[in-house]
């Protein structure tokens, strides 16, 4: 993160420092603020440990947005929160974040990229509601600062990749228990889902037990991961969703995918699924990102959530 500080010469002094640094700064040409104003909700107070190596990011205790919007001329009013994946342990913010961000911006859509805290009991009272927190404090501070960003407030999105896409799901079943301070009553609940090669069960059977571990402990009760397996947390109300995965992914079984399309069906939710024979896990060589994106964009189109060309 590169801070631009301004300095004055003057006569009789050789440096006055910059009185004071902005709590939102300019990286990369694109704005980066912390996601809560004041203090952070559920949280310990202890030493800030993140680092970030090879654009991998670890043990994150303060969260921030970072916000890429298009050019005013090619913007179609749709926003997507970005949730870069890593197993709650990590998050892969350059692969499924600030990639993902450039082409969003690329067909107009304003992008979100939401570092959130990494479940720990060392900087959290309940490390299980941290992530939901963020991800709903995310959804609020975008549609209550929509008009300033140039975003319709009835099309924002929430998009995951792997344990991301296990935050986005929950995010969009469980919107309507609010694990935030609102006081405005601003709608949680994203417009709509993407999730891609997502973790969404908790279950034994098909559940990432990194993800799980790391979310809700090595020994939870049976309510908890019932409550966090969003397979069985789909109702009618359930945002329309956008998934993909691959058949061949050994790390977060494509039965994830597929029983969350089960259940959206189910409840009449509006859901498309691709799911590619080959692929792996993280989309490393294939699908490329124009294939499994440009297909995603087409579903938006159809279901009037991104302005046709």
């Amino acid at each position: 993160m590169t801070f631009q500080l301004t300095f004055r010469y003057s006569k009789g002094f050789s440096l006055l420092l910059l009185a004071f640094l902005f709590l939102t700064v300019r990286v990369s040409g694109q704005t980066v603020m912390p996601l809560y104003p004041n203090q952070i909700p559920n949280s310990i107070s202890a030493p800030d440990e993140e680092t970030n190596k090879d654009q991998v990011i670890r043990k994150v205790s303060k969260p921030t947005l970072s916000i890429y919007l298009p050019p005013a001329a090619n913007a179609t009013g749709t926003a997507i929160i970005v949730c870069p994946g890593g197993g709650y342990g990590v998050l892969v913010i350059e692969w499924e974040g600030y990639r993902i961000a450039k082409e969003l911006n690329k067909s107009g859509i304003a992008a979100i990229i939401l570092k959130y805290r990494l479940p720990d009991e060392k900087i959290m009272t309940d490390k299980s509601i941290g992530p939901l927190q963020d991800a709903q404090q995310a959804i609020k501070t975008v549609r209550e600062r929509a008009k300033e960003w140039n975003i319709d407030p009835q099309r924002i999105g929430i998009m995951g990749f792997s344990a991301g896409g296990h935050l986005a799901a929950t995010a969009g079943t469980h919107y309507d228990s609010t694990f935030i301070s609102n006081p405005e009553k601003t709608s949680l609940r994203p417009d709509f889902m993407v999730l891609v090669y997502p973790v969404i069960s908790l279950m034994d059977k098909i559940g990432h037990k990194g993800s799980s571990s790391n979310l809700i402990g090595q020994s939870p009760t049976q309510e908890k991961v019932k409550y966090f397996s969003n397979e069985l947390q789909v109702k009618k109300s359930t945002p329309p969703t956008y998934l993909t995965h691959a058949g061949d992914d050994t790390v977060v079984p494509v039965s994830n995918s597929i029983k969350f399309y089960e259940a959206l069906n189910a409840n009449g939710v509006p859901a498309d699924m691709h799911i590619y024979a080959k692929g792996e896990h993280g989309y490393p060589k294939t699908p490329e990102l124009g294939e499994w994106f440009g297909r995603c964009l087409h579903w938006m189109k159809v279901n009037n959530l991104l302005k046709a060309d």
